[in-house]
C-alpha cells in the first residue's frame, strides 16, 4: 500500500491534492501538491523499510499514526461535506494493518 501510494503521489500529486479541503490548505506550510510530493517520498522510504524488514516496528508505527490521523481528518470532512466516505472505509483497514505490523514487530520472538 505504501509503495503504490507513494509512487502514485509522485506521478500524479494533483490527484491526491484533491483530498486537501479548502479549510485545510491554509494550515499546510507548502502547497497541497508539494505536500503530496513530500508525502510520496516519505511513503516510499517507509515502504522500503518494511520490504527490507528493517526498523519494521518504527515503519509500521509511522504508517499507523499517519493513517489514523488521515482517517480522523477524513471523518471530519465526511461529517461536514459527505465526501470521502469510501476512502475512510479503506483507510481504517489499512491503519489497522499498519498497527498490527508494528505490534507484531515489537513482540519478542
Amino acid at each position: 500500500m505504501l509503495l503504490a501510494a507513494g509512487i502514485h503521489k509522485l506521478l500524479d500529486p494533483a490527484a491526491w491534492a484533491a483530498y486537501v479541503t479548502n479549510w485545510l490548505a491554509p494550515w499546510l506550510v507548502v502547497s497541497p501538491i508539494a505536500f503530496m510530493l513530500v508525502n510520496g517520498v516519505l511513503e516510499l522510504g517507509f515502504a522500503g523499510l518494511l520490504f527490507a524488514d528493517r526498523y519494521t516496528a518504527v515503519a509500521g508505527l509511522v504508517a499507523g499514526v499517519s493513517l489514523t490521523a488521515t482517517v480522523a481528518y477524513l471523518v471530519v470532512v465526511w461529517a461536514t461535506t459527505g465526501q470521502f466516505g469510501d476512502v475512510i472505509a479503506r483507510d481504517v483497514g489499512l491503519a489497522g494493518l499498519a498497527w498490527a505490523v508494528s505490534v507484531d514487530a515489537l513482540r519478542p520472538d
